[in-house]
């Protein structure tokens, strides 16, 4: 059986946040836990499977080789011949599970975990030719950066933070329920540990504000539909002072008017005249950097005849100058609009046939007469 998809599994969109992975990915954790439901065979598969799910996604290296390319990332085959690893690793997604459920029972405190900004998407679109030289491109992005007048603290100078009276500075809360300890997120704090008594006016407390950010972004040579670039630590401020976030560009290409791109090579289709196609001759063709090149027509060629130029397609992408090639497909064209001496010259010019002259035309009908020779005589 195939297995479903891991947005699926932990019921999240694919442009879901870290953070809502997390909380989706806990919320279901509670919910299909062994000692939660003993001795449910369903609910023990669909605790693996969000694990499962749950040790891609939160893993950015991992999440974006699903992205790409679905579960065959983590089959054999995938990753330039190295050995498949693990997507399921019992052991870490174990300690997981208590980590981030139930805390460490066994006392003592536990490190306050900074709230970390969600990553940010941006969309950018290239025309070919930018894809082709590379560009440095000037994006504007709306996002929560650190707030100058508290420096990210979300209190005013001079205050700071305090212990939380409700938790003791843990972040968590438990409470007795029979024969288990529950432990949850302290509601005073909200697992910081820390409160603030005099919140920052700037930033109303959360150490952070939304601004628009002018960034510059290399777009590389040779970048395809769907590349994806990382700007570590330009997403989203982390509630009060927590780390940023990750911007992530994704990339795609406008349609072109003449080329269309197939990996690392172009394709052109070309109209011939009749006379040209016939008789032979010589047509130029445009190169995706703005030049030209020559290619020569021998007598009698037909419509979808491909001439091949070497090293005029794309570059590949770190590729050490290497390129794709362009392929020029010919399409003859059927002339149209004739003056009464042109038709004239067309019928003289059928009267002279001889045989051979139209050889495809020729055998396609010869193998029709005779199929109808055979069908008769069955």
């Amino acid at each position: 059986m195939s297995k479903r998809c891991y947005y699926e599994v932990l019921g999240c969109e694919r442009s879901a946040s870290i953070t809502e992975i997390k909380g989706a990915y806990r919320k279901l954790a509670k919910e299909l836990h062994p000692d939660r439901n003993p001795g449910n065979v369903e609910c023990e598969q669909r605790f693996k499977e969000i694990n499962e799910a749950y040790d891609v996604l939160k893993d950015d290296q991992k999440r974006a080789a699903y992205d790409r390319f679905g579960h065959a990332a983590f089959q054999g085959g995938m990753g330039n011949g190295h050995a498949r690893a693990n997507p399921f690793d019992f052991a870490s997604t174990f300690t997981d599970i208590f980590d981030d459920l139930f805390g460490e029972f066994a006392g003592g405190r536990r490190a306050r975990r900074q709230n970390r900004g969600a990553d940010l998407r941006y969309n950018l679109e290239l025309t070919l030719e930018e894809a082709f030289r590379g560009k440095r491109a000037e994006i504007q992005v709306p996002v929560a950066v650190a707030c100058e007048a508290c420096g990210g603290s979300g209190a005013n100078a001079g205050t700071g933070q305090s212990q939380c009276p409700t938790c003791s500075g843990i972040g968590k809360v438990r409470a007795q329920q029979g024969f288990f300890t529950i432990e949850r997120t302290c509601p005073t704090c909200h697992g910081q540990g820390r409160i603030i008594r005099d919140p920052c006016r700037a930033c109303r407390g959360e150490g952070r504000v939304q601004k628009e950010r002018m960034l510059a972004v290399d777009i590389p040579e040779g970048v395809e539909e769907g590349t994806r670039i990382r700007l570590a630590g330009e997403g989203q401020a982390g509630l009060n002072g927590g780390p940023a976030g990750d911007l992530y560009i994704f990339l795609s290409i406008a349609p072109h008017a003449i080329f269309q791109r197939d990996g690392h090579n172009l394709h052109c289709r070309v109209p011939l005249s009749l006379v040209t196609a016939t008789l032979g001759g010589t047509i130029e063709v445009p190169t995706v950097d703005g030049g030209r090149t020559k290619i020569t027509v021998p007598e009698g060629t037909q419509s979808g005849r491909a001439f091949r130029v070497r090293g005029k397609g794309m570059p590949v992408l770190r590729g050490g100058g290497m390129h794709g090639d362009l392929y020029v497909e010919t399409v003859v064209e059927t002339p149209v609009k004739l003056t009464k001496k042109q038709k004239e010259l067309l019928r003289a010019f059928e009267k002279e046939g001889a045989e051979g002259n139209n050889p495809e035309s020729e055998g396609f009908f010869t193998r029709v007469k005779e199929f109808w020779n055979s069908a008769a005589g069955a």
